[in-house]
C-alpha cells in the first residue's frame, strides 16, 4: 500500500529584490518519491536542496508567499488543505529541524502527553514516561520549560512527541543533530521498529551512515529535485551500484570513502542552470544535458535522472 505519493511537485516563492521589483524563485522542480507502508525512505542531500520544504508542503505549513503545483496523496488520496488540517499531528506527524516549535508556555511532559492522548487518553502519562526512559529523559525533564532544556534534550522531545503520537506517517526533519551517539542510536532503534510496526518514516538527514543502518531506500536530492532513489544495499564499495553521477559523488566525498572532492557547487534557485540542474559539474554532459531537465526513469530496480546513467 502505498502510503505517500508526491509527483511532479514544484514550489516557487515570489521574492522582493531592489524597490518594488518582485523575482520568483524556484526552489523545488519536478520532484518525485513514494513511500510504501512499513518503509523507511531517507532523504539526503546538501543544504537548500528542498528537504525540509518538501517536509512543509506534505503538511501544508508553506509560507503564504509560496506557490505550489504538482500532486500529493496521502492513502491514495489528494492532501487538499482541508485534509491537511485535519491529519497534520494525528496521522501525520513531524520532528521539525528547529526546537522552536514547543510551545515555550507548557511543560514540555504535558506536550508529549498532549500527543499521547490521541492514542489512548487513559495511560498518556504512562505512554510519556515509556517514550522518556527509552531517550534517557530523566522524569524531571517533564516538569521543565522549552527554555530550561538544552538543545540536545529539545530535540529529544521532539522525538519523544512524534513516538507517543502514534501517527501513521512520521516525517523526521534532522532528528539526530545535538544528540550523543547513545540517544542517536536509541531514536534510530525507535524508527526502525515503529516501520517493522507498520508506521511509515521519511528520514530527512545530512548524515548518510544513520540512514543506512535503518532505512530502506534513500532518496538524493540536488538543486530541489530528486536524482535517484535507490535501496539502501546500493549504497556499498565505490558506489559504482549508484546510477547518478550526484549519489556517487555525494557517497565517495565522505571520509570512509576516498574523501574525493567535487569542484563547484549546488546552484543557488535565483541561478538555475538551464536542463539538467547537475550538468555544470557533471563529467559526463553533453549538449543533450542543456536541452531541458531529464525525467525520472527507472533502471536497475531504483529512479534515476539522468539520460547517460546506465
Amino acid at each position: 500500500m502505498q502510503m505517500l505519493e508526491v509527483n511532479n511537485l514544484s514550489i516557487s516563492f515570489n521574492q522582493y529584490t531592489k524597490g518594488l521589483r518582485q523575482q520568483k524563485l524556484n526552489v523545488i522542480s519536478s520532484l518525485d518519491i513514494s513511500l510504501k507502508k512499513g518503509e523507511i525512505m531517507a532523504v539526503v542531500g546538501a543544504s537548500g536542496s528542498g528537504k525540509s520544504l518538501l517536509a512543509h508542503a506534505i503538511l501544508g505549513i508553506l509560507p503564504t508567499n509560496s506557490q505550489m503545483s504538482g500532486t500529493i496523496k496521502y492513502k491514495g488520496e489528494l492532501l487538499t488543505p482541508e485534509r491537511q488540517a485535519k491529519l497534520r499531528g494525528k496521522d501525520i506527524a513531524l520532528i521539525p529541524q528547529s526546537v522552536n516549535f514547543l510551545d515555550p508556555l507548557m511543560h514540555v511532559g504535558k506536550q508529549v502527553e498532549a500527543s499521547a492522548k490521541k492514542v489512548d487518553k487513559q495511560n498518556a502519562k504512562a505512554i510519556r514516561q515509556s517514550v522518556f526512559e527509552r531517550l534517557h529523559l530523566d522524569e524531571n525533564v517533564a516538569e521543565m520549560y522549552p527554555y530550561q532544556l538544552s538543545g540536545g534534550m529539545a530535540r529529544r522531545v521532539l522525538l519523544a512527541t512524534a513516538i507517543a503520537s502514534d501517527a501513521e506517517l512520521i516525517i523526521a526533519d534532522e532528528p539526530t543533530p545535538g544528540l550523543d551517539p547513545g540517544v542517536i542510536e536509541e531514536a534510530l532503534k525507535s524508527f526502525r521498529e515503529l516501520a517493522d510496526k507498520g508506521h511509515t518514516v521519511m528520514f530527512i538527514t545530512h548524515d548518510i551512515e544513520a540512514a543506512l543502518s535503518i532505512a530502506d531506500k534513500i532518496a538524493v536530492f540536488y538543486a530541489g529535485t530528486t536524482v535517484e532513489i535507490a535501496k539502501t544495499k546500493d549504497f556499498n564499495g565505490s558506489g559504482k551500484k549508484l546510477r547518478h553521477p550526484y549519489s556517487k559523488a555525494l557517497w565517495q566525498a565522505l571520509p570512509q570513502n576516498e574523501f574525493i572532492p567535487r569542484e563547484g557547487s549546488q546552484p543557488y534557485p535565483s541561478n538555475l542552470p538551464p536542463g539538467c540542474l547537475y550538468a555544470p559539474r557533471c563529467e559526463l554532459a553533453t549538449d543533450a544535458c542543456l536541452q531541458g531537465q531529464p525525467e525520472m526513469r527507472e533502471l536497475r530496480e531504483g529512479m534515476v535522472r539522468c539520460i547517460h546513467a546506465t
